[in-house]
């Protein structure tokens, strides 16, 4: 999926109103993969193209029309997470332990402390060791 196309509908309006009407529905894996994206773009340490990549991320999440409609139970957030996911691990090296910080502290807000150690949070976590791995050694499977 190509996020860069939705860019045009970020905004941090609508990505705060997004997640407190839809929090609990969405889930931890998205709520903080969002999360995580969007302290990202907050930081001065990310590089442009990520912030590019971020943009476009957020953006289809907040978009009202999805391809996948995400008032359907269970499934409805399954694009949404699709498209964080690949903009995460395109922008790895941007997630520092400030972003990680921060993303876990609004977490903790929408969910209550024992979210952030979910095994969704667990997960994501090693993913984004994986994926720096994976960008230091050029993209090159180990």
């Amino acid at each position: 999926m190509d996020a860069s196309k939705y860019d045009k509908h970020f905004s941090n309006d609508g990505f705060w109103a997004k997640l407190k009407k839809g929090a609990k529905d969405a889930g931890i894996k998205v709520i903080y993969t969002g999360l995580l994206l969007f302290y990202a773009l907050e930081s001065k340490k990310t590089p442009l193209k990520a912030k590019v990549q971020i943009y476009g991320a957020l953006g289809y999440l907040i978009l009202p029309l999805d391809l996948v409609p995400d008032l359907l139970p269970a499934v409805g957030y399954v694009d949404d997470l699709g498209a964080l996911a690949l903009a995460l691990g395109a922008v790895a090296q941007s997630i520092d332990d400030e972003v990680k910080r921060k993303a876990k502290d609004k977490l903790r807000e929408f969910f209550g402390e024992e979210a952030v150690n979910s095994p969704d949070v667990i997960d994501i976590e090693a993913q984004l060791v994986d994926d720096e791995d994976d960008a230091e050694n050029g993209g090159q499977v180990k």
